[in-house]
């Protein structure tokens, strides 16, 4: 299993491909990859972010990839768990680039650097019955890119802010490391998990503005429900849980 530092063994490379996420799901349903595969490629056509944003990445200079593991040690409604995860591995390798500046998680599972976009995950899952039967995760990582061209509010690189070119192939197996060491975390104790996650989270316990369904409102991320909904508090002490699509981020 993926604890058993399985990912980054066997790592199958691409020049171009319409989504590593699509790949990678193709090849596990054709039984044409086993779990720790990592997919990746220079470029995307189709990258998607979270509810089919389009990911801008110039060819050779990111870090876009996807893995497959099987969590049935996981339960279904627990499915949160891997994006804190892959989000904790990820702000790992990004502190560990920038060790001087704020790495944050921003709910539910961009990485944040100050109040820049600086990676995305995309976890598409499988489930059979009461188990998890198999998962994708899609990493995008902004590394030597330096020029973003699309509409997106707030892009930003590893060379934007050290003024550093990296190698890619590096980055991936160090990035496999965090995952790995992430995954023993999680199997030794989910608490922690849940802690660190807390603590790596963007705004969290500061107000803040958020629009909550068509409202504006000024509140407070306290946490997550179980399900991995977002928590807040308002002033005047009015709570909300949402889930994706039921707030919105005012950056």
């Amino acid at each position: 299993m993926i604890y058993k530092n399985v990912l980054g063994k066997q790592i199958i490379h691409f020049d171009t491909l319409e989504s590593t996420n699509a790949t990678a799901i193709e090849m596990q349903n054709l039984e044409k990859i086993e779990e720790g595969f990592a997919i990746v490629s220079s470029f995307q056509q189709a990258g998607k972010g979270m509810e089919d944003n389009q990911w801008e990445s110039e060819f050779g200079k990111n870090l876009l990839l996807s893995f497959c593991v099987c969590p049935d040690f996981i339960k279904p409604e627990e499915q949160f768990l891997l994006n804190k995860v892959v989000s904790l591995a990820v702000a790992d390798l990004v502190k560990e680039k920038l060790p001087r500046m704020e790495v944050k998680v921003k709910w539910p599972n961009d990485i944040y650097v100050s109040n820049k976009k600086i990676a995305g995950i995309l976890i598409n899952n499988s489930i059979v019955g009461n188990k998890m039967s198999s998962s994708v995760i899609g990493i995008g990582l902004n590394v030597n890119q330096s020029i973003f061209e699309s509409d997106a509010p707030n892009p930003v690189s590893l060379k934007i802010l050290s003024k550093k070119d990296y190698d890619l192939d590096l980055l991936l197996y160090r990035l496999c490391d965090f995952i790995n060491l992430r995954f023993r975390g999680l199997m030794r104790d989910r608490n922690k998990i849940d802690r660190a996650y807390l603590k790596k989270l963007y705004r969290f316990d500061i107000f803040e503005n958020y629009i909550i369904g068509a409202k504006t409102v000024e509140a407070k991320i306290t946490g997550l429900d179980k399900y991995g909904k977002l928590c807040l508090e308002a002033k005047g002490n009015k709570k909300y849980c949402c889930d994706l699509k039921e707030v919105q981020f005012v950056i």
